[in-house]
């Protein structure tokens, strides 16, 4: 009977839970989705409730067909998408929603601490670049725009803190999360002081701090699973899905694109951006987490759909439409910033253009040079990790854009370098269930990742079009700066938050 760890991955839309044994083989899996609400322009929020129990009930499945292909639930871990903020009453009951990093209301608190006195300070602390979907500008917000809500918050905790609590009964918060909070000092993996006065939270107010590895015991019946099965409390999605991919070396770099996107890579220091375009995320000892996500990924494609294909279905439909333009869609670049943008720029005032037009463009230009925006966002990541002094120079890649042979390619040209497919794994689930596994003494170290998965394939710049790309790198890079006054006088057109 193989012992198996079940990874726990709470997710944005939902939760994926699969039990894996110690040589990476699979013993049950089970998801449960759940919806992300926008009840205001900029808001992005979820019930803690409706997600707690699609933990509950994916966790339970899981762990049941684990025991029905004979195999022995030796413990859980979590892993969970970062930035997401929860104020608890005196009872420990929701005042909030849980407010996710999708949510842009604290723009303008955001900008404030960016551009205020100690704002590049306030980064090189924390590693943690100030932007509306980190806790601290969240915090800021309610303080000053629902002020009886703050008050009345006797804690603030994420949603895995929350989940958590409800299946240990304890509360605990991991160094990975805390450090995208932009509350924690890095030299320290302790509360920041000054960032702590600047939202106006106390500590005894958030949860004991512990390392990604700390075990707790579940007392929760509703998992099926028996009391005392050790609960690893886990870490963050994005330095979960580094390890998940065998990502787990020095200069060994994860790169994603889902709904939204990422490149990250793994260091043996701290290592902070003096010009804050990337962020530095705390993990376990000796491995720090240095990169930048960005917010569209293949919600650009999806939009192209909507906006330009309604008469096609599917995503295969608009790709082979998008096939048909050259690369660099005859001098038309799109700046793909429909959900605002994270890194390099970290601003949500930005916005999506297209610029370069003409007459003779048509459907095929606009959905391709849509998608060659999202990749060359992603080599703004790269070049901006590069600049601040980190080493890559082997890239795997993962995500819902891998099934199209088109898109793999043009993130290749783009990024002007092999990248590496692994086979099929659930990347943030398969590395929480390894981390589980080195916490309960199943595995020796995380390094057995880079052995354990392995590379599918492998593709190759296309020489033609990675040096068409590097040479519109610099100009896409400069339409930012270019258009932020037009993005600032828009966005002044709408009641700013705060």
């Amino acid at each position: 009977m193989p012992d198996v760890v079940l990874g726990v991955d709470i997710g944005t839309t939902a939760t994926k839970v699969v039990a894996f044994d110690a040589t990476g083989a699979e013993h049950g899996a089970a998801s449960r989705e759940y919806p992300l609400d926008e009840p205001e322009p900029g808001a992005a929020v979820q019930d803690p409730d409706v997600i707690l129990a699609a933990v509950v009930a994916a966790t339970g499945e899981a762990a049941a067909e684990a025991d029905k292909a004979g195999a022995r639930v030796a413990g859980l871990c979590f892993s969970a998408a970062m930035h997401s903020l929860i104020g608890l009453d005196e009872h420990d009951r929701p005042l909030t929603p849980s407010i996710t990093w999708a949510d842009t209301r604290a723009a303008a608190q955001a900008e404030r601490l960016r551009d205020g006195k100690g704002g590049s300070e306030l980064q090189r602390r924390t590693g943690t670049p100030p932007h509306p979907m980190s806790p601290l500008p969240k915090l800021c917000r309610l303080r000053a725009c629902e002020p009886e809500t703050f008050a009345a918050a006797r804690r603030w905790v994420g949603i895995k803190e929350y989940v958590l609590f409800h299946l240990t009964g304890e509360w605990a918060l991991d160094h990975a999360i805390a450090s995208g909070t932009g509350l924690l000092e890095l030299a320290t993996l302790d509360w920041d002081a000054p960032a702590l006065a600047l939202a106006g939270v106390e500590r005894a107010q958030l949860s004991p701090l512990v390392a990604v590895t700390h075990v707790l015991e579940l007392r929760s019946p509703d998992l099926g699973l028996p009391a005392g099965t050790p609960v690893v409390v886990g870490a963050s999605d994005g330095a979960l899905a580094n390890l998940g991919v065998g990502a787990v070396r020095p200069g060994v770099a994860a790169c994603s694109i889902g709904t939204s996107g990422a490149l990250r890579v793994l260091v043996e220091e701290p290592t902070i951006d003096p010009l804050g375009r990337v962020f530095c995320y705390a993990f376990t000892p000796g491995r720090w987490l240095v990169g930048g996500a960005i917010n569209n990924g293949g919600v650009v494609l999806e939009w192209t759909g909507d906006a330009l294909a309604p008469d096609l279905e599917g995503e295969e439909a608009l790709l082979e439409v998008a096939a048909r333009a050259p690369a660099g869609s005859d001098g038309l670049l799109m700046l793909p910033y429909l959900l605002s943008e994270r890194a390099p720029h970290w601003s949500a005032l930005a916005r999506g253009a297209y610029v370069g037009l003409t007459r003779a463009h048509r459907r095929e230009h606009l959905i391709r040079a849509a998608l060659e925006g999202v990749c060359l966002q992603l080599a703004l990541v790269l070049d901006s990790m590069r600049a601040a002094g980190i080493e890559v120079h082997e890239l795997r890649a993962t995500g819902g854009f891998a099934r199209s042979p088109l898109w793999r390619q043009m993130l290749t040209d783009a990024l002007g370098m092999d990248v590496g497919f692994p086979a099929g794994r659930e990347g943030s689930g398969f590395g929480a269930a390894l981390l589980g596994m080195q916490a309960l003494g199943m595995i020796e170290s995380l390094d057995v990742a880079a052995e354990l998965v392995r590379t599918e394939s492998v593709e190759h710049p296309d020489p033609s079009a990675a040096a068409l790309y590097a040479d519109a790198l610099p100009v896409f890079a400069s339409l930012y700066d270019a258009l932020t006054p037009a993005f600032r006088a828009l966005a002044s057109d709408r009641p700013a938050p705060g």
